[in-house]
């Protein structure tokens, strides 16, 4: 099969990936194979590419939001999805199923998680090996191109979300306005949320606005009123303090991003006092 390598860490400018033709892969134990259709890409696929991940075993191929035809199963797999299912392979790719977080529907924090296109190899190929038990069904509703962004991007913009823990009617702020972001909003203004933005990128602000945004800036100092609840999707430590100055009392802030630079030292006093909640 075809695949795009990952043989050293690199900035993307340099197109560090290389194409190699490599052995058909074959499913083993509770295992199918894809045959990949499309494979989106993502930033954590780049902090992979770039090394701002610890560096796993390389080579690697990268690609967690990958949708395809399952054209062959392994032993052990007795049920859905079944030969012929169109799925998505995701980030989280395998769990040992055993221990306290796995029990308890917390798989994605299990210890010995892997994860596709990072320690196991990804979607940038003809085919992906995927454990059965973390491949998804796709609706006919979603085309390939549309169905691989949810695949990280809508799961961690929902799961985001979430943890927000945003209350009807309530004030949300975004921070970074990448592709969860924009999903997130989505699902926000369906549930009558009114939703800030903040983001540095005047393409990005433009969408924000065009999306119905209530307000869009580049600073949250500027941010006209402060808000319930706030995620911060971009992987700067520095928003951290900025964001809990705009946080009402009793307001949750979410921190999505799998990488995030030095968060600043904070007045605990000034800034959590009040029973602000951090969650990542």
């Amino acid at each position: 099969m075809r695949a795009m390598q990952l043989q050293q860490t690199a900035s993307i400018d340099s197109s560090p990936l290389v194409m190699a033709e490599l052995q058909d892969p074959q499913p083993g134990w509770g295992q199918v194979r894809v045959k990949v259709r499309c494979c989106a890409i993502c930033r954590t696929d780049l902090h992979v590419i770039e090394g701002e991940l610890e560096e796993k075993q390389l080579p690697v191929i990268p690609g967690h939001q990958a949708v395809g035809i399952i054209d062959r199963v392994g032993p052990g797999c007795d049920g859905p999805p079944a030969l012929g299912a169109r799925v998505g392979v995701a980030w989280l790719g395998w769990t040992c199923g055993e221990c306290e977080y796995c029990q308890s529907g917390r798989e994605n924090l299990c210890g010995e998680a892997k994860f596709t296109g990072y320690h196991l190899p990804g979607g940038y190929a003809d085919y992906v090996i995927a454990d059965a038990r973390f491949v998804y069904e796709l609706p006919a509703v979603f085309p390939d191109v549309e169905a691989a962004p949810l695949l990280c991007a809508g799961i961690i913009g929902y799961r985001a979300l979430l943890r927000a823990k945003p209350r009807p009617g309530c004030r949300l702020a975004l921070y970074g306005f990448g592709s969860s972001a924009h999903v997130t909003m989505q699902i926000a203004q369906q549930r009558g949320y009114e939703v800030f933005v903040v983001t540095r990128g005047e393409k990005h602000r433009q969408l924000a606005q065009e999306m119905g945004a209530a307000w869009v800036g580049e600073n949250a100092s500027q941010m006209p009123r402060s808000v319930d609840s706030a995620i911060i999707f971009a992987p700067a430590g520095e928003l951290v303090p900025a964001a809990l100055q705009k946080l009402n009392k009793g307001g949750t802030l979410v921190l999505a991003g799998i990488h995030m630079s030095a968060i600043p030292s904070m007045d605990y006093r000034q800034h959590l006092f009040y029973e602000r909640d951090i969650r990542s």
